[in-house]
């Protein structure tokens, strides 16, 4: 499955229940405000089983391309890669 976060408005509750009931074989991606997640909740990211990535123009709009490198859980993508993900893992859903 892949789950797309768009906000980062989202309590520590809720997004634990997302994040941390994700499997392996499942695919994150943080866009938009999404990306700012990993710094208002680094100990449920630290957590993750599953990949992490975050879009890089959201990344490069609110300045936190240098956060990335830092934070081992979350990688960096272009819009081609996420278009390969949104191939590759169905279904989808949209937070």
């Amino acid at each position: 499955m892949l789950f797309t976060f768009s906000q980062a408005t989202y309590s520590s509750a809720e997004l634990e229940s997302y994040l941390l009931g994700a499997s392996e074989q499942d695919c994150l991606v943080l866009w938009q405000d999404g990306v700012l997640l990993p710094l208002k909740y680094p100990n449920i990211f630290n957590r993750l089983t599953t990949t992490c990535y975050a879009l890089e123009n959201d990344l490069q709009a609110r300045n936190l391309t240098e956060f990335t490198r830092s934070f081992a859980k979350v990688r960096s993508i272009s819009f081609t890669e996420l278009v390969t993900l949104t191939e590759r893992y169905t279904p989808q859903m949209a937070l």
